[in-house]
């Protein structure tokens, strides 16, 4: 507890206003991916790779934008830095843990943009839904990486709504959302690959499903590549007796 109080308390005065609300929730993932590391290793080296393995057919390398930069457990920061003249880390919340990796070795071609990706505050205002029109301003782009981010717009977005009301916000507003994500992502005229998790299944150790959630609401992700499954809570980590596994899909989208 006391290590994610530091965490907090770093993070906070880093972050805007609009975007502290968040903290919390950066931290609690950072608490969790330290508990787990042994069973998210495999996805986090599964999303490196594919990520890798895409840049390196590139021609040109550089500005390379990642959409959802998270804790960077599962983006291969380091080389990607290395490979391409600018790499820009895209998030809400950059936690003080994350600064501290970049600067400590001095990564002067990163930038951290703190961004609301997820469009709700146009889908409720009921203008045109595009999240993503700022990257038509980044010069000399030549890679976009969606790193399992965008489940976490559909479960970010039922979560506001839950507390603010769902005024103002059409019955299908979670797959409107979703979907135009990838449509942003497929509009773009670079490389790009997305990787996020699709569904959730709640297993007990006789491995009977209990429970199945369609994490995208019916959106469906073209061109996947490759997929794999994520166990997010391990046995032990949410209860003894049931574990919750996410289907990881990687999409080359352009």
């Amino acid at each position: 507890m006391i290590l994610e109080a530091l965490n907090y308390a770093g993070t906070y005065w880093k972050t805007e206003p609009a975007f502290r609300p968040h903290i919390r929730y950066s931290v609690n993932l950072w608490a969790r991916a330290n508990r787990c590391a042994t069973a998210w290793g495999e996805h986090e080296e599964n999303s490196k790779r594919f990520i890798l393995s895409t840049a390196s057919r590139l021609k040109q390398r550089r500005t390379a934008v990642i959409l959802g930069s998270g804790l960077l457990r599962d983006v291969p920061w380091r080389q990607l830095s290395a490979a391409f003249d600018t790499l820009v880390l895209v998030d809400l919340v950059h936690l003080s843990s994350v600064r501290a990796k970049l600067y400590r070795r001095k990564y002067r071609n990163v930038v951290l943009n703190s961004r609301d990706l997820s469009g709700y505050d146009m889908l409720k205002s009921g203008i045109d839904i595009e999240p993503l029109s700022f990257l038509r301003q980044v010069p000399y782009l030549d890679l976009v990486v969606s790193a399992n981010l965008l489940s976490q717009i559909g479960t970010g977005a039922r979560h506001r709504m839950e507390q603010d009301g769902t005024n103002g916000m059409p019955e299908d507003a979670l797959p409107r959302l979703i979907q135009a994500h990838v449509d942003g992502l497929s509009g773009l005229p670079c490389k790009v690959c997305l990787l996020t998790d699709t569904g959730f299944d709640i297993i007990d150790r006789t491995g009977k499903v209990h429970q199945h959630e369609d994490l995208l609401h019916g959106v469906q992700i073209p061109n996947i590549v490759q997929q794999w499954d994520w166990p997010v809570a391990p046995f032990g980590e949410e209860s003894k007796d049931y574990q919750i596994v996410h289907r990881v899909v990687a999409s080359n989208l352009r």
